[in-house]
């Protein structure tokens, strides 16, 4: 099969995804980061600041102002952890649980629109194989 790398595919299809999201985003004014550390705290348990940063691949230093911003605007809660007071655990709040799944309806229903070129079947295995892949290398 004569194709183009699948670094330049894709980028291509990254870029087109980001470009969806984006006024997505801007709508609810979270940054991408922002968005990441939402769905790491819905997806898990409270994390430390560090495993967090690891988790979302960000550097902690640059992640401080990020949870300091969902702090102040109260989508997640910061808290010393009492067997160690120089850690802080972290948590979505109500607010933060319904901003994130609200986000993501509207970003799935745009996943949707552009899946919607493939046949159902394919779809499915199209993103299986996409989480398969991010999970191998990861």
């Amino acid at each position: 099969m004569n194709r183009d790398d699948l670094a330049l595919l894709t980028f291509r299809l990254s870029r087109r995804l980001l470009a969806m999201e984006e006024p997505i985003l801007a709508h609810h004014d979270i940054p991408m980061w922002a968005y990441a550390v939402l769905t790491a705290l819905r997806d898990g348990p409270t994390r430390t600041q560090t495993a967090l940063a690891t988790a979302i691949g960000a550097d902690k230093t640059r992640l401080i102002p990020i949870l300091d911003d969902l702090q102040r605007r109260g989508l997640i809660s910061r808290d010393s952890d009492p067997a160690d007071r120089r850690v802080r655990l972290l948590a979505l709040t109500p607010d933060g649980r319904r901003t994130q799944e609200s986000i993501r309806s509207q970003i799935r229903a745009g996943e949707e629109e552009l899946l919607s070129a493939l046949p159902a079947d394919e779809r499915e295995t199209f993103v299986r194989t996409l989480i398969t892949l991010v999970r191998t290398t990861a």
